[in-house]
């Protein structure tokens, strides 16, 4: 088991916890990972976009000259791709982008994100983080205090006065147990969990 230390918000070491191997000391599977971060982008696709194509287009109904003896080239219609206001050839439409990975898949990425943090030093535990009001200058200066420069801070519960005081913070994230992701756990350079989160995880993905 690998042993991390435990700070407060003011930076200062106030004890250790032991980390389950099982989560937190695995060997990385790189394709696990890979099709995790594939999955979240797609599924931030929104897929709206449309345009029209030549069964859509407005007009065109009329034959625009005889088929032969004008010496241009035969048309059905003013509203072909190849015509000014035409419709598009193979026109996007509306799509979900969407796509599921199986639960193992999943968890097994998840497990390698995080053993990556420890085993690269970017986890820092924090003993508890709660702010005693919605203030911006406070979390800054608990972000100074454990030097971070892009951070994801997860907490076990939802914390109003702490997720408040972070939205404003450039590259500065707050999550829950129950809301992180691969895709974040590996775009911040650093990876805040409280010890209560830390708990969780390990029941949840024991």
């Amino acid at each position: 088991m690998a042993s991390v230390a435990v700070k407060n918000i003011k930076g200062d070491s106030v004890g250790s916890i032991e980390l389950s191997d099982d989560i937190f000391g695995i060997k990385v599977n790189k394709h696990a990972v890979h099709m995790a971060v594939v999955q979240y982008l797609a599924n931030q696709r929104q897929g709206n976009k449309s345009t029209k194509t030549r069964a859509e287009v407005r007009g065109g109904g009329a034959k625009p000259w005889r088929q032969k003896g004008t010496g241009r080239a035969r048309q059905g219609s003013t509203r072909s791709p190849q015509w000014t206001g035409g419709g598009v050839v193979f026109a996007p439409k509306p799509r979900d982008f969407s796509f599921k990975l199986n639960k193992k898949q999943k968890r097994l990425a998840l497990k390698s994100a995080l053993s990556d943090k420890v085993k690269n030093e970017q986890l820092i535990v924090l003993d508890s983080l709660s702010l005693p009001e919605i203030k911006t200058k406070e979390m800054q200066g608990v972000c100074k205090n454990l030097a971070l420069g892009k951070a994801l801070f997860v907490m076990d519960g939802a914390n109003e006065n702490v997720v408040l005081s972070a939205r404003n913070i450039p590259n500065i994230k707050t999550a829950g147990v129950n809301t992180i992701n691969v895709y974040d756990i590996l775009k911040y350079d650093s990876l805040v969990i409280t010890k209560d989160a830390i708990e969780k995880i390990q029941e949840v993905y024991a």
